[in-house]
């Protein structure tokens, strides 16, 4: 009996885990779709997005119910209770990544409806192929519980920063010398921002898979301490 609990618990765990992983490869391919629709106004990509938002959504609320049944049928052990509480926080922050994609996708709709000439800000593009390898590295380090790799994603929201403060100078700039670009110009600010947040978001689960990893929280604590617990250093 207690074999057979083990192993229903034990398949309940991966269940969990490779759930996640399913609903983190959908808002990939969102984010992938979004920048599709920004630089295209592709309306495939739009209403991909939209419909990738709404199963996400259901995912999420499916993964809860998961996650309480499994603490509330067994008593997990240390490391498996920072598995399913860290799921539990990465779960909400993989949502709202989708709703930034989301997001995304509709300023990319008005985009192109209101100018069918525009054409896309290579910074948009440089933005967005940060934060995509930051959740792709994300994804990879909590399959693998590398907590390594998940610093890296920490470092990498500096960039992500970095690129945001700029383009949100060079728009401004950009709305002073015409003003007649402004709502173009306020539309390519929220999607820069849109982005920006979900680089915070990566960032935030990749700290979660150092404390799943570590049992270390390194929240607010800088890069470097992050870096120095990733690799188990006192």
């Amino acid at each position: 009996m207690t074999e057979h609990t083990s192993k229903r618990y034990e398949s309940e765990l991966e269940t969990i885990r490779s759930t996640f992983l399913r609903m983190g490869g959908l808002v990939e391919s969102m984010i992938q779709d979004s920048l599709t629709a920004v630089e295209t106004g592709s309306v495939e990509c739009i209403t991909q997005v939209l419909e990738n938002e709404k199963i996400v959504n259901a995912i999420e609320v499916e993964l809860d119910h998961k996650i309480a049944e499994a603490i509330a049928r067994n008593q997990p052990t240390a490391i498996d209770l920072r598995l399913l509480i860290s799921a539990l926080k990465m779960i909400t922050d993989m949502e709202r990544s989708a709703d930034e994609a989301e997001k995304v996708v509709k300023m990319a709709r008005r985009l192109h409806e209101n100018n069918p000439r525009y054409e896309p800000l290579v910074e948009i593009r440089h933005i967005s192929t940060l934060v995509s390898s930051m959740l792709n590295k994300f994804l990879d380090a909590f399959a693998r519980n590398d907590a390594v790799v998940a610093a890296e994603v920490v470092r990498a929201d500096k960039q992500v920063d970095k690129e945001w403060k700029s383009l949100l100078r060079t728009l401004s700039s950009y709305m002073i010398e015409d003003p007649r670009k402004t709502s173009e110009a306020i539309d390519l600010i929220f999607i820069a921002r849109a982005l920006e947040r979900i680089g915070d978001h990566a960032k935030n689960m990749a700290e979660r898979v150092i404390y799943l990893v570590q049992g270390e929280d390194v929240r607010h604590k800088g890069v470097k301490n992050a870096e120095k617990v990733a690799r188990g250093e006192e």
